[in-house]
């Protein structure tokens, strides 16, 4: 089966030696604190800048891997949305594949309603509608491995829902989905969660169990409340 494989990835001073392992079809969430290391594992697992160990996406090590096919092992959609060039949605979404592919483009142009977005310059959106036009581009060469940095913020809630359709749709499709989240709500989405926090993965787990164990508390510093949502834990 399609798999990730990461073994003892690191980078100095944010995230400790780690090993993963996520299979094709898993829709797979990351939470912990600020700071915890979220970010820098999903860094790591692209390969974007000087970490350590080894990751093995379908069999095939990404350090290995020239850029045109890196495209199609992997896409990292970093939490930032800010974009300053004038380059028009349909040419950011373009800048996702490794060969021109209209009917592509078009297609996620009418999944995300860029439509009457598709011509202007991406500079000139706001951040959700932004977000909106990286999600597509991180789609575009429907990579085996989909590395997503706090996805859903700035979003209103039917974007938050469309995104997690197609979330599911990836996954279903048997691409690997790794998303960064902070809505804990959300969590029951997902098939697996990592709880991440001092720079290594302190839990893995069906996201019931991770939100009812005492671990959970201890690291998040709160508590559910019987009517539900949260309170801070003293």
């Amino acid at each position: 089966m399609t798999s990730l494989i990461a073994r003892q990835v690191a980078i100095d001073e944010r995230l400790l030696q780690t090993d993963l392992d996520v299979t094709a079809g898993e829709l797979v969430a990351l939470v912990g604190p600020n700071g915890g290391g979220k970010t820098s594992l999903l860094r790591a697992l692209a390969r974007i800048e000087d970490a350590g160990g080894k990751v093995m996406i379908d069999g095939e090590e990404v350090d290995a891997s020239p850029p045109a096919r890196r495209r199609r092992l992997l896409s990292f959609l970093p939490a930032s949305r800010d974009m300053t060039w004038p380059i028009s949605v349909r040419d950011v979404i373009a800048l996702g594949l490794d060969r021109p592919d209209a009917r592509r483009i078009g297609y996620l142009i009418e999944q995300f309603e860029l439509e009457r977005l598709a011509g202007r310059p991406v500079n000139r959106l706001s951040t959700g509608e932004r977000a909106r036009v990286l999600m597509a581009r991180a789609l575009a060469a429907r990579p085996i491995a989909l590395l997503l940095d706090e996805p859903m913020s700035n979003l209103d809630p039917y974007w938050v829902l469309r995104f997690l359709e197609q979330f599911r749709m990836a996954a279903d499709e048997g691409q690997i989905v790794l998303v960064a989240l902070h809505d804990l709500s959300l969590l029951g989405r997902f098939d697996r969660a990592l709880l991440i926090a001092d720079g290594k993965i302190q839990m893995s787990e069906a996201p019931a169990n991770l939100m009812a164990s005492e671990r959970f508390a201890e690291i998040f510093r709160i508590r559910a409340e019987p009517a539900g949502g949260w309170a801070i834990r003293r």
